[in-house]
């Protein structure tokens, strides 16, 4: 079989049979990919493994492509790069379960990505990595991600505006119909799409307020992309924050 090395970030798993499990990447060498993981749940000295496939988890891989099934196989995998606080914050795993849902259910290339896939990369890094702004950060998530599967506002914004979902265009006029951002919900998304990830902490939002503006980047996004509907995690997200 060919062999290749590569990174990826999971993206979600399913048990198969009594020890094994299908395991959906996204891959710095071919985008979305799944994998068969065997014996990943036994007892015989590799379950071990099973820590590594967890919702927004980084990996690094030696993977063995298969010329007759859909899913290839792993020769070997590790950790990306050793998690400090996701495992353990519940905040933050509640945020990674989100980000891993949404990313498996609107990615479906298998074509390599390398903007898009650093992005989600440094976005699992950077998640980890933070002490303040942690309830802004799946806000900075979406906001850039549809930037990333081509949705940006088509505009420059300019105070006081509303967006219009269906247009993708800041428009100092409400549109007549209800597919729109509200003012302050419009410039959020600017503020958002304009900010470091490092300055999160400095962007006062209250619950209502990040309520409100996910809402709306979910109805943005799901206006373009159907899939966002499925997204059961945004429930718990929502009870969290």
């Amino acid at each position: 079989m060919k062999t290749y090395k590569g990174r990826g970030i999971v993206l979600h798993t399913l048990k198969y049979g009594d020890s094994s499990m299908v395991v959906y990447l996204l891959t710095d060498v071919g985008g979305r990919r799944t994998y068969m993981v065997q014996g990943v749940r036994s007892r015989s000295g590799r379950g071990s493994k099973l820590a590594l496939f967890q919702p927004m988890f980084p990996v690094e891989f030696e993977g063995l492509e298969s010329s007759r099934q859909q899913m290839d196989r792993f020769k070997e995998v590790r950790a990306g790069f050793v998690l400090q606080s996701i495992p353990f914050d519940v905040r933050k795993s509640t945020m990674a379960l989100f980000m891993a849902e949404t990313l498996y259910r609107l990615v479906r290339e298998s074509e390599p990505d390398a903007a898009f896939f650093d992005f989600v990369w440094g976005s699992a890094e950077a998640l980890d990595a933070m002490r303040d702004g942690v309830a802004n950060f799946h806000l900075w998530f979406l906001a850039h991600l549809s930037r990333l599967l081509g949705y940006a506002p088509g505009n420059e914004y300019l105070s006081g505006c509303w967006f219009d979902i269906c247009e993708g265009l800041y428009t100092t006029d409400r549109p007549l119909h209800s597919d729109i951002m509200t003012q302050e919900d419009a410039r959020t998304l600017d503020t958002m799409l304009g900010c470091d990830v490092r300055e999160l902490a400095g962007i006062a939002l209250n619950r209502d307020r990040r309520s409100s503006f996910l809402n709306a980047l979910l109805r943005y996004l799901g206006y373009h992309l159907e899939a966002v509907g499925a997204v059961q995690s945004v429930r718990i997200l929502r009870e969290v924050f």
